[in-house]
């Protein structure tokens, strides 16, 4: 790992640390997003509903069920039985801002009511079909009083009367089939009453409607005696199995992902973006081909020089003069017939001759080698280094 990476690495943990220090000692405001989600903290999130429906509804065996209404309970319903029944029984529960069932699912809820099971829905709008089903509409009535108070029908169960705020709506039952329905609750601004918790019958079973679902929120959970309110209006939940409807109405999911928690929270979650971003960038910058090194080879040297000199100098301190004279003639005339074409056998004035004319050379030098060379051939004394300098010189003139 060379310099410049280490300088990055060290660049981007430094950020992350200032981006998570930053984040964790800033102010967060609040956030009053009506989510009505099983995994938000806000205000009006149901986190805590959830923690806490083993101790609200603990007559009760809860499940989650996280695709919508028709997707899970039409599969139930048995067609071949002789009673034409679901497999299961119980109350479908949902808590949600406002309504978002499909169709398909509402007449599916329908029918599954009408087989002696019972639904407790709780929000500000229900779907035109239910409406009709149920003979019911709902109103919205402006409410300049900041606060709106909730009570119940049943004086037996709670006389209290609790002041909600922040998240209650306006919305209240505006007409209900007076011959059939029952009123749970009711709601109060101002001089005004208007229930907003009913009990309609439909077949052989329940629907449980309620108009204030910021009553299941954490805000008002936590908030004075309100959480009194919620365990009175849950207790009309028939006991039972209960399939509290998540994902169709809340746009509600239990992510599976590994990165869920990471990316659930502000910090953390900027903290992993800033990484990816910077690996982006590590990657672009670095993205210029880097070739291995190629080792150098040397090319091969040529020794024929220094094989030469060697074996020149072993002659010299041997002090065979002769013997390198010998060569040097030799070499000499094996040279003119290579490069010359020229008879070597007789060194006469027609080789002579010759060669001046095919090498431009002085005609006085080429005689002078002739003469040392016949000298050479003739001669039968010793020669001494004076003659093997001698001869040298001449044969370099001719060649130079």
């Amino acid at each position: 790992m060379n310099k410049t990476i280490k300088i990055y690495i060290v660049f981007l943990v430094l950020i992350f640390i200032a981006i998570i220090f930053v984040d964790a000692n800033r102010p967060r405001p609040i956030d009053w997003r009506p989510t009505y989600s099983i995994n938000d903290k806000i205000p009006f999130g149901l986190y805590i509903f959830d923690k806490e429906t083993p101790t609200l509804l603990k007559k009760n065996s809860l499940k989650k069920v996280t695709n919508t209404i028709y997707e899970y309970f039409e599969p139930l319903y048995n067609y071949d039985s002789l009673v034409n029944n679901y497999s299961e029984r119980g109350t479908i529960l949902s808590i949600s801002e406002y309504s978002q069932i499909d169709d398909q699912s509402t007449q599916e809820l329908l029918y599954f009511v009408s087989h002696g099971n019972s639904a407790y829905l709780s929000s500000k709008s229900f779907s035109k079909i239910l409406m009709d089903s149920l003979k019911f509409e709902t109103n919205n009535e402006m409410i300049f009083n900041k606060e709106i108070k909730f009570s119940l029908a049943n004086k037996k169960l709670d006389t209290k009367k609790y002041n909600f705020d922040i998240g209650a709506g306006s919305y209240y039952f505006g007409k209900i089939d007076t011959l059939t329905t029952t009123i749970l609750g009711y709601q109060e601004s101002g001089n005004n009453k208007f229930a907003n918790f009913i009990k309609v019958p439909h077949g052989n079973g329940f629907f449980y409607l309620h108009t204030q679902p910021a009553a299941f929120t954490n805000y008002h959970i936590l908030k004075e005696n309100h959480s009194e309110y919620l365990e009175k209006i849950v207790s009309y939940i028939p006991k039972g199995k209960i399939f509290w409807a998540i994902d169709n109405i809340n746009g509600e999911s239990v992510s599976s992902s590994p990165m869920r928690f990471i990316l659930s929270n502000p910090a953390l979650k900027w903290a992993w973006y800033l990484f990816l971003i910077g690996m982006v960038f590590f990657m672009i910058f670095n993205a210029k081909r880097k070739q291995r090194i190629v080792p150098i080879v040397k090319p091969l040297q040529n020794t024929t020089v220094d094989f030469t000199k060697t074996i020149g100098n072993l002659y010299y301190q041997e002090g065979d003069h002769q013997n390198i004279i010998n060569k040097k003639i030799i070499y000499f005339l094996e040279r003119v017939r290579n490069e010359f074409l020229i008879e070597t056998n007789t060194l006469d004035e027609n080789f002579i001759k010759k060669l001046h004319l095919k090498t431009g050379k002085n005609i006085e030098d080429i005689e002078n080698v002739v003469r040392l060379i016949n000298y050479q051939r003739r001669s039968y004394h010793q020669s001494i280094e004076d003659d093997l300098i001698e001869i040298n010189n001449a044969i370099e003139k001719i060649f130079s």
